[in-house]
Parts: structure tokens; sequence; C-alpha cells
């Protein structure tokens, strides 16, 4: 197969509108609050500016650099031992609402279980390029591809960060199923995880009280049905042409977290079932174009690389949505490239140079 020239232009190009709506959908969804808390409406825009303009640059760098250059043990099980230690690090820090997600050193706040997705789509990628056939091995094959990535989801439900928990675990499992893991595996994991997410949910007071609020929020709608509520208000207020930019009234102190977990209310209520769609369709054609280089590589590693990257992405993105409609129970979780959060937008934006790089071997 002849090697393209250059990178995948629409992957290279939805990446940088999606950041650059993303910009402009913080500073719309955070400036009153960021006015009112820090005195400066463009205190949180210019934290994600610049983390997304490092991003740029990772990505930029990492499109040049050959992707086969991961496919290594002198990367991956050094990666492997720095995000272990950080995801136990934070451990050491002061919690923040009860949780421990995020390392703060300097002024910057680093939040690891980020890194942990992407480290756990290159560990399988370089694991499982070599197991294609030998995947009826449960000893060799599935429990060795497994065990690193359950004990980073164990380190981040201790966190606790159930979401994405469940975003690393789902990335793992499919990342099994296209090196051809066989049905009763994932029976065998399903039996094996529902009880510890049946414990998760019910058995943790506050879990509990947002299952219960997710069945039925309006029957405490001041307390865990808030959230839900809000966030509806919030959909349903934009109707299809939205309110307008900046417009947005739910994000004035009454729909909590506008600028991170729920800024995809936000664009539903400014920009109206329009905006909602062209966001949707700007992840769409992503997972186009990185499902597409992934299935027509014709290396191994790239392929698991790729699918891993743009799946963990994809997925992200669809726990959050699911968040906003009311589709799924209240989880922490932010939107991809869109939301505030320097950690998660450098990372991705990385990947994404990963994945553009994969893209110059594809027709």
């Amino acid at each position: 197969m002849a090697k393209r020239v250059g990178v995948d232009k629409w992957l290279f190009g939805v990446v940088l509108l999606l950041v650059l709506f993303g910009l402009v959908m913080v500073f719309s969804s955070s400036a009153v609050m960021a006015q009112a808390k820090y005195g400066s409406p463009y205190k949180f825009v210019i934290w994600q500016a610049i983390w997304a303009v490092m991003g740029l640059l990772a990505m930029t760098g990492l499109m040049q650099v050959d992707y086969r250059k991961f496919n290594n043990p002198r990367v991956v099980f050094p990666a492997v031992a720095m995000t272990t230690l950080l995801l136990l690090g934070v451990f050491a820090m002061g919690g923040m609402n009860g949780a421990h997600r995020w390392i703060r050193m300097a002024g910057v706040t680093l939040q690891p279980s980020e890194l942990a997705k992407p480290v756990i789509v290159l560990f399988l990628a370089y694991f499982l390029q070599s197991r294609i056939h030998q995947m009826d091995d449960w000893k060799g094959t599935i429990l060795r591809a497994v065990a690193l990535p359950l004990f980073f989801i164990a380190l981040i439900l201790k966190e606790p960060d159930l979401g994405t928990a469940m975003v690393c675990g789902a990335v793992m499992a499919l990342m099994l199923y296209l090196a051809g893991a066989q049905t009763r595996y994932f029976a065998l994991g399903a039996v094996v995880a529902a009880p510890v997410l049946y414990f998760m949910l019910f058995h943790v007071a506050w879990r509990r009280a947002r299952m219960l609020a997710f069945v039925d929020p309006e029957a405490d709608p001041r307390g865990t049905g808030f959230h839900i509520l809000q966030s509806l208000i919030a959909v349903g207020t934009g109707g299809f042409h939205g309110l307008g930019l900046m417009e947005g009234r739910q994000k004035l102190f009454y729909l909590p977290e506008p600028h991170t977990d729920f800024i995809f209310a936000n664009v539903c209520e400014e920009l109206g079932l329009i905006g909602a769609v062209l966001v949707v369709g700007l992840f769409v054609v992503l997972g186009y174009r990185g499902l597409r280089a992934a299935f027509l590589s014709t290396d191994p590693f790239a392929r698991f690389l790729a699918f891993g990257i743009t799946t963990a992405v994809l997925i992200q993105a669809f726990f959050n949505m699911s968040v906003v409609l009311a589709l799924l129970p209240t989880k922490g979780i932010t939107l991809p490239f869109i939301s505030d959060g320097g950690t998660s937008v450098f990372i991705t934006l990385a990947c994404m140079g990963v994945l553009l790089n994969i893209t110059r071997e594809i027709d």
C-alpha cells in the first residue's frame, strides 16, 4: 500500500475545530462565574488556552515521530511505571470534595487518570500485536493482557473516579475484542465485574443517591436531582436555534460545572439543536477517520494503537453527552477537546498526534 504524503487532513481539521470550539464554549460557560469568583472573566479560558496551545504543539511534534518508535519496551514500560507512580501519588495529595484525583505542584494541576487511558492503549497494542493467534490462551494471553489495565482501573476507582474507570474498562474490552478474544471471556468478565459495579453504585451512599435521582430526579429537585433537572432545562431551553452565544441562563449559578462536565448542556442551550448536531457530527467524523486508519493499517501495532485512541475519545464523548441528556446517571466525566480541563486536552491532543502519524501510512 502506498505511503500517504501527509497526514489525514480531515482528521487534522476536525481536531482543530473541536479545540477552537471548546475554547469559545469554555469562555461562554465560565465567564460570569470566573468574574464572580476570581474578578476576571478570562480566568478559566486563559488556562485552557495555554494547555490547548501546548497540546497542539505536542500534537504537531508527535505527527512527525514515527509511531513505530513507541513499539518498544523501553518506551512502554517506563510509561507504565510513570503512570503507576502518578496514580499512587494522588493519594499523597490533599483531597478535593472527598476525591484524590489530582496532583498539584508549583501551581500546576495534573490528573493522572487522563494519562492512564493512553498508557493502557499503548500497553495493550504492544502486548496484543504478537498474540492475535493466541487469544484462546486465557493464562498466557488474556490474564496477562488485563492485569495491568485492571490494576490501573482499581487505582482510579479508589480515587474515586468511576466514570474514567468505566472508559478504561470499555477500551480494554474493545481492544481485546479486536484482537479476537472469545465471547466466553467477556461473559466471565461481566460476571466478575457485575458485583463490583453493583457495590460501587448501590452501596456507596452518594452514588446510590445519584442512581435514585436518575430514575426519578423530580423526587428531590433541589438535592440529588438538581444536576439532571438543570441540565435538561438547559437542553430544552435551547430549542432548535438556541438562545445565542453567551446568552445562556443556566450557567448563571444554576447548572453545576457548566464549563466542565455539563458544557454540552450549555452548547445545547446557547446553540440549540444545530450546535449539538454540529458537535456530534465532528465526533462522528473523527471516529470515522480514526477507525478507518485502524482498519486499513497492515501493521497490527498501528491497528491496535489507532483503534484504542479513537475508541477512548468516542466512548468518553458518548458518556458525557449521555449524562447531559439524562440517558445515564450523573458522573464526573468531561467532553474531549471541549470541556475545561488542562490535562485532558493536552493528553488527548498528544494522542491525536500519534494517530495522525499513523494516517501517513494509509492511502
